[in-house]
């Protein structure tokens, strides 16, 4: 497994694949169409000879960071610990809420009360 060669569009993929990408967001972020991220992923997979995304995870991670694939199962979850632990920050927001991460920006408003209410009662409210 270690001597696979993936073409630099292929190493793209698979790394989006690895970071939980799905082949949507892949080809949105790629400018290319999701057939064609269909079409890499099944030679990436061919290449690798990962059936699921999730292998292809492992194999993405392990082969970035050097980890050797015959690793004795005391030392794979103490690795797979330390990535979680990598993680944790990224899954659970401030509220302990699991929330995907993505990678998209959006433009976030907020409404700030103002100190003055109106003759009617009502509170004036201020987009900043």
């Amino acid at each position: 497994m270690d001597a696979v060669k993936l073409t630099k569009r292929e190493s793209e993929i698979a790394e989006l694949f690895a970071w939980g990408a799905s082949k949507k967001e892949i080809a949105n972020r790629l400018f290319i169409s999701e057939r064609t991220v269909e079409n890499h992923a099944r030679r990436i997979f061919e290449k690798t000879g990962c059936s699921k995304v999730n292998e292809l995870s492992a194999w993405w991670f392990c082969t970035t960071f050097h980890i050797s694939f015959s690793l004795s199962p005391i030392k794979r979850k103490f690795i797979s610990l330390c990535f979680l632990a990598m993680l944790m920050p990224t899954i659970f927001n401030n509220d302990n809420v699991v929330v995907r991460v993505r990678t998209a920006r959006c433009r976030t408003t907020r409404v700030q009360r103002s100190r003055r209410d109106n003759d009617n009662g009502t509170a004036d409210f201020q987009i900043l």
